[in-house]
């Protein structure tokens, strides 16, 4: 097996971990070339291996796409939400061995203005606390800096008026907060029931509250798997959902920027194929 190793120690444990991860590499019989692109390393390689946090796996999906690659995980960020989702290890030598024992699931890919996610891309709330959020900010202070970021999002929030056309229909709402999913995790702790990341569905969720304290009630439920007959939730299914606001607002699929409203999102059944255990 040969590897293209896109590492990022400016990711949550990245610096520190870097000669581990190398070490780990070798020692498990992975050879490898590190590079953030084609360019880098010339071609040729068998998988792509994203060492770093959920923002450095957005630009190794979209070249394991683009180029038929398997993808592996070494996660070293915050969240790191795919390789929770897959129950990949999150020690790196526990990770190593899954990449090393070449089991993968194929998993969906959603896409929206030419971005791609796994776990969501959103509108509202949690594209401010992304843009707020810097990579030192999160490397310091961790989960306490993103509570931070979110309580001072939530204060500066406003109302968005959108419309959502989806199969079979159209919506109208009003919310602070407007997440497309494509998976049952997301949001750092959230893990709702009936989703999946191979299901071939997009879920929407779009939240109408009033106070933090409302925040707090939604939050909760859908940490504890609940999806439907919340109050201040609307929830749709679709494999494509076309959103419309009154003015135009920031999107930020897995954290990174993604453009602005007016988009498609829209899912890309069984697109990629990830290293996980059996």
């Amino acid at each position: 097996m040969l590897a293209q190793l896109v590492l990022n120690e400016r990711s949550r444990r990245g610096a520190e971990a870097a000669p581990f991860v190398r070490e780990s590499l070798k020692l498990a019989g992975v050879d490898f070339v590190e590079g953030d692109s084609p360019e880098d390393i010339g071609g040729g390689v068998d998988c792509i291996i994203a060492a770093g946090g959920d923002g450095t796996l957005v630009g190794a999906i979209r070249q394991a796409l683009e180029r038929g690659l398997p993808l592996g995980i070494i996660p070293l960020g915050t969240f790191n939400e795919l390789a929770r989702t897959l129950d990949v290890p999150l020690d790196i030598a526990g990770a190593v061995r899954v990449i090393r024992a070449e089991n993968y699931r194929t998993i969906d890919v959603g896409r929206v203005n030419d971005s791609y996610f796994v776990n969501e891309a959103s509108i509202g709330i949690s594209s401010r606390i992304s843009r707020l959020q810097t990579p030192e900010l999160k490397k310091h202070f961790g989960l306490l800096g993103i509570a931070a970021t979110a309580l001072q999002a939530f204060r500066h929030s406003h109302p968005i008026h959108a419309t959502v056309a989806y199969d079979g229909g159209r919506e109208s709402v009003k919310t602070i907060q407007l997440t497309v999913a494509n998976s049952h995790r997301f949001g750092g702790f959230l893990n709702v029931e009936g989703a999946a990341i191979d299901d071939g569905w997009l879920d929407l969720y779009s939240v109408d509250i009033e106070s933090f304290r409302d925040a707090f009630g939604i939050a909760y439920a859908m940490f504890r798997g609940i999806r439907k007959q919340v109050p201040g939730l609307k929830t749709l299914r679709s494999r494509r959902f076309e959103i419309r606001t009154r003015t135009p607002h920031h999107i930020t699929a897995d954290a990174e920027p993604a453009g602005t409203t007016p988009a498609v999102f829209e899912i890309l059944p069984k697109a990629l194929r990830v290293y996980a255990p059996e």
